[in-house]
């Protein structure tokens, strides 16, 4: 959820996925966005400019085709972190790939996952299944906003994860001998990546 171009959210690896959509559902949180397969491309410049600066420039395509640009994080009170964030979609994510490449932009990792999300009391919760595990991540208007929905879902506020996906996804390439610029379902296909590979704890 994108606040006045700000994205402001916390990210938690659950065990159990399921567990938490059944309490979004007894909570009567409202789905907003049923299970979907996403893709995403992130690109940089040949020299690594966005991120050697912490910024991000996506190409997602999951129900539509949208370009983002994300910039540093900084730290709120409580862990959350906040970002400035413009998305907008664009009409073919061919044309948009072949524009960004065109612009002498790399594409430099590609992801998936499947995502859910529910909306309660004015916060976006995603559930996130990933190639290498389960996450929620909620986004709302403040800390203390998100705060109180991890606890109506009984996540553990002090397991918040800070890293992003793909960073996340580093912690564990060298060791499965992995390309860190493929995390697909595919790439990790076979493989038990634990949490004490991706360097977290479980929330739930």
């Amino acid at each position: 959820m994108t606040m006045n171009g700000q994205e402001t959210e916390a990210k938690f690896y659950v065990r159990d996925l399921k567990k938490i959509e059944l309490r979004l559902l007894e909570l009567k949180a409202q789905l907003i966005q049923p299970r979907v397969h996403e893709i995403n491309f992130r690109f940089d410049s040949a020299q690594n400019d966005l991120r050697k600066n912490s910024k991000v420039l996506r190409l997602r395509q999951d129900t539509k085709a949208r370009f983002t640009f994300k910039g540093p994080s900084e730290e709120l009170e409580g862990g959350v972190l906040t970002r400035k964030e413009i998305e907008f979609v664009v009409g073919d994510f061919d044309s948009a790939k072949q524009f960004l490449e065109a612009l002498d932009f790399e594409p430099i990792v590609f992801y998936e996952k499947f995502r859910a999300t529910f909306e309660l009391n004015n916060t976006h919760i995603m559930l996130d299944e990933l190639p290498y595990g389960e996450f929620v991540e909620i986004e709302g208007e403040d800390a203390q906003s998100i705060q109180n929905i991890s606890n109506l879902l009984g996540l553990d506020w002090n397991q918040m994860v800070k890293a992003g996906y793909h960073a996340l996804f580093e912690r564990v390439t060298k060791k499965y001998n992995l390309e860190s610029g493929n995390l697909s379902f595919k790439a990790l296909e076979g493989l038990h990546i634990s949490t004490d590979d991706l360097q977290i704890n479980p929330a739930d």
